[in-house]
């Protein structure tokens, strides 16, 4: 056991200290005194030793802004027309350009209209003999009636008479029923243009048989166009947050206007009107269906193209519009740096609202008169001096 132990023991080691390694030390010590001193003594150049950072600033001011949001939308014209037969028959002629212009009223196809003017003739001498009929039986029932009354007549004799002027009533009003239809349809074989737009491709040519209800081509109202878009729910709360405040103030309802731009970006001269806000949010999308009429006289929107609208969604009224590069994020979440009176960084917690106009929208968090960093801010710290070179 003895053996074992000696074995596995190591004899203490002893590090000895020279006297010029001492004086090494104390040296050291001597002049980390006195750089110590130096800084406590404000000997040193701003926080920690560091020299003040540059920085660039600006004035805060409040002014007044709208939050604007751009969507998708596609034109359509207040009303598209199905142009259809009414009644069957040789379709004769063609009376229209296609891709034109028509108004309302003008004759577009003309139908064989023959068989159509033998039925109005008929319809016309089956009115004539009821209308015979019913004046015979009229001057029956005007005779027996005046006897009946004296008597001279009896009460059978009154009731076929009176029962035949009835039958000649009825008669004539299938008559003259029969003819108005006859008429109508002979009308139809001239087909005419339903509302004023621009006319599509025929579907038949002339020569061809046609049933009622064909379609011949169709017409599209494009002096008045709508945009229809789609907005998500949580914009649309806001447009009718907005909507309200607006109707509120008697605005004029400037809520309900839209800008319009192409596809590259570039505004036309034509502004929309909501007219329509759907009641519901669609469960698919998870968007509100909208809908804005634009007069279009000049013709510079097209049924079937696709634009962008700019609706506004928020009024702002004495905020401040600040560049978004100045603000970044603090433990507390977004903050911007101002200049206190002893030209020293101090960082100031925001809240923020939308971007407008590629300002960023401060809702809480500065005042008007502030000094914002607006150049330099990354290299500060809350605290930190800085020297202003505004003009330097």
């Amino acid at each position: 056991m003895n053996a074992s132990f000696r074995a596995h023991s190591h004899p203490r080691r002893h590090t000895w200290v020279t006297p010029k390694q001492i004086a090494l030390s104390a040296s050291a010590l001597v002049m980390l005194t006195a750089c110590s001193g130096d800084a406590s003594n404000g000997q040193g150049n701003g926080q920690n030793g560091m020299p003040p950072s540059p920085v660039t600033i600006a004035e805060v001011q409040t002014e007044s802004a709208i939050y604007t949001a751009q969507y998708p939308a596609r034109v359509r014209g207040a009303r598209e027309v199905e142009v259809r037969a009414q009644v069957g028959g040789i379709l004769q002629q063609r009376n229209f350009h296609e891709g034109h212009a028509v108004s309302q009223g003008d004759t577009l196809f003309q139908i064989d209209p023959e068989p159509y003017q033998l039925a109005v003739n008929a319809a016309q001498a089956e009115l004539a003999d009821a209308t015979a009929m019913h004046q015979q039986a009229d001057r029956e029932w005007r005779r027996v009636s005046g006897l009946f009354e004296s008597n001279a007549a009896s009460e059978r004799e009154y009731d076929q008479a009176r029962s035949a002027i009835e039958a000649a009533k009825a008669r004539l009003a299938r008559a003259e029923s029969g003819l108005a239809d006859a008429q109508r349809n002979l009308r139809y074989t001239r087909v005419e243009a339903p509302i004023s737009g621009l006319a599509g491709v025929e579907s038949v040519t002339e020569g061809n048989l046609i049933s009622t209800g064909t379609y011949l081509t169709h017409i599209v109202q494009t002096d008045t166009v709508h945009l229809h878009f789609a907005i998500p729910e949580s914009d649309a709360q806001l447009y009718r947050v907005h909507l309200q405040q607006t109707h509120a103030q008697q605005s004029n309802e400037q809520g309900s206007f839209v800008a319009v731009t192409n596809s590259q970006g570039q505004s036309y001269a034509v502004q929309g009107r909501i007219n329509y806000v759907a009641p519901s949010v669609d469960t698919q999308t998870g968007r509100v269906v909208m809908r804005a009429e634009v007069d279009n006289t000049n013709a510079e929107l097209l049924p079937g193209q696709f634009v962008r609208v700019e609706l506004a969604l928020q009024a702002f009224d004495d905020v401040v519009l600040i560049d978004p590069t100045t603000v970044s994020q603090g433990p507390d979440g977004p903050q911007v740096y101002v200049v206190n009176g002893t030209e020293q960084a101090q960082a100031r917690p925001v809240t923020l609202g939308p971007k407008v106009n590629g300002k960023q929208v401060v809702l809480e968090g500065l005042s008007a008169g502030d000094k914002l960093i607006i150049n330099g801010h990354v290299a500060v710290r809350d605290g930190a001096p800085v020297m202003i070179t505004n003009g330097q």
